[in-house]
């Protein structure tokens, strides 16, 4: 298909390349020009110098930038020169009102929008081995499917817009409490005095194993932090949660305090550390 994606971030550069190493037409564009000119030079698609000439002609538009305010902003440089019929698949993690709003304005001329975020990180991205929750219409979903399966291990339609930024929720305030009890776990081990490395052994292979304790239980013990996911952005999508959580009734009191975890961590100068940092703040 033709193609446009908007946001060569740690995930967008990556997922980019895939869509035009599966011979998909990619056009690129990103506020840092310079970024885009680098994809273009690295995977032969092109670069353009605003939005409205990247998804000119354009049957897809991908995009993953920042937050709410990012995605109207995207979309509302975008909507003049978009194709009719062409559907704009939105891979940012946003508040469920924003993905309503924007595929209500979509459907206004005959386009679509689809909420779309994704989970596996920047590893993820760039292996092509994605999670993605997508919320759409179910004859959009059917169309980009084969788009965004190219980056993905696993798609599934949770719904109709906004089902997937709901389903994100649920992803990131499940990691929350594993992160918080993992970290508690390696901390309790280090005061018992018990070999760290002994004790992943011991209990990774049962009840308590989680994708958080194999692949940041060694980084956590040595106190490595400066990659990954970061608490920056983590505290974003918390706050989303929260939010709608107070909208919908749900109970989130152990997320509530995660989240403020993560505040002491960004005290702590930790903004760019990833998410396992929690246990910086347990041995500071």
């Amino acid at each position: 298909m033709k193609t446009a994606f908007i946001g060569l971030g740690v995930m967008g550069f990556p997922m980019a390349g895939h869509l035009k190493a599966a011979g998909h037409e990619v056009a690129v564009y990103n506020r840092t020009a310079e970024k885009a000119r680098k994809w273009a030079e690295k995977h032969g698609g092109q670069a353009f110098e605003t939005i409205a000439e990247a998804v000119a002609g354009a049957e897809v538009v991908l995009l993953c930038v920042g937050n709410d305010h990012d995605v109207r902003d995207v979309v509302a440089q975008a909507l003049p020169a978009l194709a009719p019929g062409a559907i704009i698949v939105d891979h940012t993690t946003t508040s469920a009102t924003v993905a309503r709003e924007m595929a209500a304005l979509l459907a206004q001329g005959g386009r679509a929008f689809i909420d779309a975020p994704v989970s596996g990180g920047q590893a993820g991205a760039e292996n092509g081995q994605l999670t993605i929750m997508v919320g759409a219409e179910q004859a959009s979903y059917d169309r980009v499917l084969p788009v965004i399966e190219v980056y993905a291990k696993a798609v599934r339609r949770m719904g109709e817009p906004g089902a997937g930024q709901l389903t994100k929720m649920c992803n990131q305030i499940a990691i929350a409490g594993v992160v918080q009890g993992v970290a508690e776990a390696l901390h309790f081990a280090k005061q018992a005095g018990l070999p760290t490395d002994d004790v992943l052994a011991a209990i990774s292979k049962g009840a308590a194993q989680s994708w958080q304790m194999e692949n940041r239980w060694a980084t956590m013990a040595q106190g490595k932090f400066d990659f990954g996911f970061a608490v920056d952005w983590m505290r974003k999508d918390l706050g989303i949660a929260l939010d709608e959580a107070r909208a919908n009734g749900a109970k989130l009191p152990a997320t509530a305090l995660v989240d403020q975890f993560y505040a002491e961590v960004q005290a702590m100068g930790g903004n760019r550390w990833d998410t396992s940092s929690l246990m910086a703040r347990l041995e500071k």
